[in-house]
């Protein structure tokens, strides 16, 4: 009787074990400034440094000295042999004019690859730098079998 107690609580130990790798595991990468800390840079009169008082050091910048602040923070899902997937993706770009001064602050975040708007705060309509965003976010559900073809 004892022996067939512990072939089964074996049995059961071994299955709990095989299922606990099929649980996904997520990982965040990454920095994104909470919005009660974004409210208090004024577009217009803050410059650089009380962005980075504020909120801190940016993920990275624009290498134009008039380009911006990019916060980015994803989320890694990995599940059991699959490869890992980007399973949220969202960036504050926080921009300036010429004098170092905030132009603007927008939120983006990632669906069905695309960049989307979630919120905006600018002082004034330009392009600004968006060619990094789409960048940023280009290679995400763009390629297809089709482009593979001969």
């Amino acid at each position: 009787m004892r022996g067939s107690t512990t072939r089964g609580v074996a049995i059961v130990g071994l299955a709990g074990l095989v299922l606990s790798g099929c649980v996904a595991q997520y990982r965040d990468h990454g920095y994104v400034p909470r919005e009660d800390q974004l409210s208090q840079i004024v577009p217009g009169i803050d410059t650089r440094a009380t962005v980075e008082d504020v909120v801190g050091v940016p993920s990275t910048s624009s290498v134009r000295t008039d380009g911006g602040y990019y916060y980015v923070s994803s989320r890694m899902r990995s599940f059991a042999w699959r490869e890992p997937e980007v399973v949220d993706r969202e960036i504050v770009a926080i921009s300036f004019d010429e004098g170092g001064i905030v132009r603007g602050i927008e939120r983006y975040g990632l669906e069905d690859g695309r960049v989307v708007p979630l919120s905006r705060r600018v002082t004034e309509n330009s392009g600004g730098d968006i060619g990094f965003i789409r960048r940023l976010f280009g290679n995400i559900g763009g390629l297809t079998l089709d482009n593979f073809g001969s």
